[in-house]
């Protein structure tokens, strides 16, 4: 099939390849759209399978931008950038010439962190150019904020099933717990929750075990808990054909981007009677932070701002169900119609 017909290419503005032998910087930038304002997303640095992967990678987390910027209302259109790399090659050099890469495509893009990368790497990125956001002396990292957006999120999801938002006693079974998953961890522990948790790295799992009381299971283990709620919260896909029917809970809300292996995945959870809260809606907690940064940062307006994920998904979760659909089919409409608006 070609790149134009592939189902994760959806129209996108531009998709530029760049590369530097110095540093052995390759990185793809994905411009979903602009139709709303500059596309902002992330930066991503994995050692993906192939360039395939890493393609595929950066069109669907670009798409999800583009839908995840016009749901939060933030005056963005949506893009994304994956660095083909494990942590052990990045250096400053590297970044800077990421940040080299971004400035030629002139602001039609901005970049930010996400996984693999940090605020001090932005930083490193920011000494090459200006399109960059998430720094330290503005809004600072987005992850508590993509936390609290999320544990919110749980929140109206409970309520829609139960009639009351309380997670006091509720079992949470969280799936990665480091960055954004600690702090999720501890908004859940506050509120009462009982925390399984697993992830590759031994000292987030202990840090989480000391500080919060979690109970570790194994990786593969994470699917099979007998939880009210599966919080997705490190790479994408994990809900698939071989996991769905393994899943116990009635719920999944997690901060993880692209938790649908496929477009199906979203009618197979309804008709497993699990509600979904689309993954671009619940964690748009830190690109709705990074949005205050243009007319002076305040972290309590922020704050406020993401608060109301709550009622953005309780609106999602009452259009599903008087139209009978799936929760991300209510979602990707509800972009949509904002997108058709400009």
């Amino acid at each position: 099939m070609s790149f134009f017909d592939s189902e994760a290419f959806d129209n996108h503005e531009e998709v530029a390849y760049f590369s530097d032998a110095e540093t052995g910087l390759k990185a793809i930038i994905a411009v979903h759209s602009t139709t709303l304002g500059p596309a902002v997303g992330g930066c991503r640095m994995w050692r993906y399978d192939d360039d395939a992967a890493a393609l595929r990678d950066a069109l669907r987390l670009s798409r999800g931008m583009t839908y995840k910027n016009a749901i939060a209302d933030v005056g963005f259109g949506g893009g994304k950038a994956v660095i083909i790399a494990d942590q052990s090659m990045k250096t400053p050099e590297m970044m800077q010439a990421f940040g080299r890469a971004v400035a030629k495509i002139g602001g039609r893009y901005y970049t930010a962190e996400d996984v693999g990368i940090s605020p001090t790497d932005i930083g490193e990125v920011s000494k090459e150019t200006e399109f960059v956001a998430g720094l330290e002396h503005t809004s600072g990292d987005p992850s508590p904020f993509t936390a609290l957006g999320t544990f919110v999120g749980i929140q109206a999801s409970v309520k829609h099933l139960t009639g009351s938002d309380s997670l006091e006693g509720k079992r949470v079974a969280v799936q990665g717990v480091g960055h954004v998953g600690y702090y999720l961890c501890e908004h859940l522990k506050k509120a009462g929750a009982e925390l399984m948790i697993c992830d590759i790295n031994q000292s987030y799992l202990d840090r989480v075990v000391e500080n919060l009381g979690a109970t570790v299971v194994g990786i593969d283990e994470i699917y099979d808990q007998d939880v009210d709620i599966y919080a997705p919260c490190a790479l994408g896909a994990t809900i698939n054909a071989n996991t769905l029917p393994r899943l116990k809970a009635k719920i999944v809300a997690g901060c993880a981007n692209n938790q649908l292996a496929t477009p199906e995945m979203d009618q197979a959870l309804t008709d497993a009677g699990i509600l979904y809260a689309p993954d671009y809606v619940i964690n748009a907690g830190g690109i709705i932070n990074i949005s205050f940064e243009r007319d002076g940062y305040c972290a309590d307006k922020a704050t406020e701002k993401v608060e109301r994920i709550y009622h953005t998904l309780s609106d999602i979760y009452q259009r599903a169900s008087k139209e009978n659909t799936p929760t991300g089919i209510q979602a990707d409409r509800l972009a949509r119609e904002i997108l058709a608006k400009g």
